[in-house]
Order: C-alpha cells, then structure tokens, then sequence
C-alpha cells in the first residue's frame, strides 16, 4: 500500500496467495513505473527494493541498522524518528482497511477469485473517510 504525501491511499498492490516475497510483490507490480522521479518510498528494515527503484530515481527510506555501533548519532536518531512517524500512517490505514467486514474474515472462492479488487475498492474507501493524519500548517 502507498499513501500520497497528504494520506490519501495511493497504491494498492494485488493480492497474492501462499508464499510470495515482499520483493516479488514489488517487482511484479512494477513499483518503479508508478512512482515519478525524485519520489520517495518507505520500507521496513530488511526490505531491500533499493535497487529496483534506483533506475526510477526514487529514493527508499529505510530505518538504519546499528550494525557494530553501540548507538545512533543524534543525526540518525532524528531521521529514523521522522520515518517513523510517516510510517504509522501506512499502519492505521490498513487497520482501517480490514474494519471492513469483508476482510475481516476469510474470503469465500469467489470472493478470493475478485481479491485484489475487494481489496482495492476497501482501500480507495478508507480515502472518505475521515482523515487519519494531523492537519498543519
């Protein structure tokens, strides 16, 4: 799922069954195409698509890794808490998303068969309704 800078859900990936990689969700859906230059994505530690987006020249935001140091510098403190804050908003909207009935429990044959538009409609409604991020100025 992606969200446009002012919280409205943008990007809705299709829906996939069994084992298929966060990677080849992004890959199939060519994420790269959607995006504009000079764009920016968030993703989880470990999720590495850096170079599937590179060629599109947009930037991935991942939380840094401590690696070997003891502690973050407070350079990298503060952006890691700036991505966070931006990736809470991802997170309310798909909880907002799975209040609907429909997601709330396990899909009937036809209904898994229309997944991924099931799927996406939930997710364009969660746009009306009321906003999950703050106004500012």
């Amino acid at each position: 799922m992606g969200s446009s800078p002012g919280g409205l859900i943008s990007v809705v990936s299709p829906a996939y069954g069994g084992s298929v990689s966060d990677r080849q969700v992004i890959e199939r859906m060519g994420l790269g195409n959607v995006c504009d230059a000079g764009d920016s994505a968030m993703a989880d530690k470990g999720f590495n698509i850096q170079d599937l987006l590179a060629p599109h020249d947009v930037q991935v935001n991942i939380s840094t890794f401590l690696k070997k140091r003891n502690r973050f510098t407070p350079k990298v403190l503060a952006k890691d808490r700036k991505i966070a804050t931006k990736r809470v908003h991802i997170e309310r909207h798909i909880g907002l998303a799975k209040s609907y009935k429909i997601l709330s429990q396990p899909m009937s044959p036809t209904e898994a068969s229309l997944g991924s538009e099931i799927i996406f409609v939930c997710c364009m409604l969660c746009n009306f309704r009321s906003c999950i991020m703050p106004f500012t100025a």
